[in-house]
């Protein structure tokens, strides 16, 4: 059991704003032109944004039985603690430091900070010396750290930044969200009703395509862009972590995951379609910065750079939400003294896990210089959907453990939602391994994120057995 003594501050109003605000971050704004070119079809597309949601509020849904039964701070490790023991518990939480929170936070960043680039013209060094620097992983592929460097500073910045924000207040970080939040409800508001009114879009890009795919190839660019829109969904959880620090917890969190997750699928869907209103899906497709480039379709290069703007405020508003909730899986994995224990404890005065917000810092920048946007989004989506995957067998696991344990909220549809979600997301991670695979041998793809990810979090067995002896 973690032994955390953080206090319950966090409302209803922060909660949702956690979940909705870390959810709607990067992944609307850059995850729709790869996917648009997997997909090759504004159906398709819209497709797999409402397939994704769906299966998104099927596993929010699930935690919140779990998370309201254990309400305590560090979420999924907790959860998995009871469920199926210290050894997966800890591979869990090693994996959200080393691979899930933290490139989360990075992939975000990133994105900020390449929107930021819109404006600041950030210094980018030339590509035969942006690729002087190589650093090669045997079988996986090559990392380049020197690549898009001006971004790669400014997303550190932005990370620093937040990272002491949190660490001086938990009041503050959580009123941040929620005025981000609000912010970025807004700024969504202003996009989609800006699109759609401007009179200068076309209903026939919403159903026509120039080269649709067909076969295996259309299969697997739905695979690849359904890893896209889970990285988009991703962060719903998040409100788990801090399910110690929650006042009435039992019932906030399933209300604030309902809430949150269900917003996010009408917002994702109605960006989805604006995009496409303003864009045929090749010139979404083809868009670096695809919002910016939607709105300046139909309102002029002046709104292009005001949506630019509203973006690095949508993104950042997502970093400071992940900063402040990913933290307390480390530091209640501390607490049970199954990490260094240092990251366990609370700063005496301002009573937030200071250690453990500096050491996601520090590891979160070292991905930022280490990867690209994409690499880092699809590798925390992997591994986010085996913890999901494990998280959603374990609730059988727990209704035969714990049966008399008492349950504020009980899944709806069980246990034909649960099984349904079980096997989406088995199909979903062997067929992602598979596709990362063949893409690779195809040299498509430089890594094999979804492998990479596996081996950074095996890399923590032998961190295990030595907190274990240690304890």
């Amino acid at each position: 059991m973690s032994s955390s003594r953080l206090k319950r501050n966090i409302g209803m109003g922060a909660a949702v704003s956690v979940i909705a605000g870390s959810i709607i971050g990067s992944g609307v704004f850059m995850k729709p032109a790869s996917m648009a070119a997997q997909t090759a079809s504004p159906i398709w597309l819209a497709a797999v944004w409402i397939v994704a949601g769906l299966f998104s509020l099927a596993g929010a849904l699930i935690y919140a039985e779990v998370a309201a039964m254990l309400p305590e701070t560090g979420g999924q490790y907790v959860f998995f603690r009871k469920m199926y023991g210290d050894f997966i518990a800890f591979l869990y939480g090693w994996a959200g430091f080393a691979v899930i929170n933290t490139a989360s936070v990075a992939a975000i960043s990133f994105v900020c900070a390449q929107y930021a680039d819109f404006f600041l013209h950030l210094p980018k060094l030339a590509p035969a010396a942006a690729h002087a620097v190589v650093w090669h992983i045997p079988l996986l592929g090559n990392l380049y750290p020197l690549d898009n460097l001006g971004v790669k500073g400014l997303a550190i910045v932005l990370v620093i930044g937040l990272t002491w924000i949190n660490y001086f207040s938990v009041r503050a970080g959580s009123s941040l969200q929620v005025l981000f939040t609000v912010i970025k409800v807004a700024v969504i508001v202003m996009l989609i009703g800006g699109i759609f009114f401007s009179g200068r879009g076309q209903a026939q890009h919403l159903v026509t395509a120039l080269h649709p795919k067909h076969g295996l190839a259309l299969l697997s660019g739905l695979v690849a862009a359904m890893t896209g829109a889970f990285m988009a969904y991703d962060g719903w959880v998040n409100v788990t972590f801090i399910g110690g620090e929650i006042r009435h917890p039992q019932k906030i969190i399933p209300r604030s995951l309902l809430l949150g997750v269900s917003s996010c699928i009408v917002i994702y869907i109605l960006v989805n379609e604006a995009y496409l209103y303003a864009l045929p899906v090749e010139q979404v497709a083809a868009s670096p910065l695809v919002a910016a480039d939607a709105i300046t379709a139909v309102s002029g290069k002046t709104s292009g750079a005001i949506v630019a703007a509203l973006i690095v405020i949508c993104t950042f508003g997502a970093v400071n939400g992940n900063i402040m909730a990913t933290t307390r899986v480390t530091y209640a994995m501390s607490c049970d003294r199954l990490f260094f224990s240092w990251v366990g404890k609370e700063h005496p005065r301002f009573n937030t896990p200071g250690n453990a917000l500096w050491l996601h810092g520090i590891w979160t920048c070292v991905l930022i210089v280490s990867g690209s946007f994409d690499m880092l989004a699809d590798m925390f989506t992997f591994i986010s959907w085996v913890a999901y995957l494990l998280g959603a067998i374990g609730i059988f696991i727990l209704r035969r453990k714990m049966p008399g344990v008492h349950r504020p909220y009980k899944v709806w549809g069980y246990p034909v939602v649960p099984v349904l979600f079980i096997a989406f997301a088995f199909f979903y991670v062997v067929s992602t391994v598979w596709n990362d695979i063949s893409s690779y041998c195809r040299d498509e793809v430089a890594v094999v994120n979804s492998v990479l990810g596996l081996v950074i979090t095996a890399a923590g067995i032998p961190l295990y057995w030595l907190f274990r002896k240690k304890s």
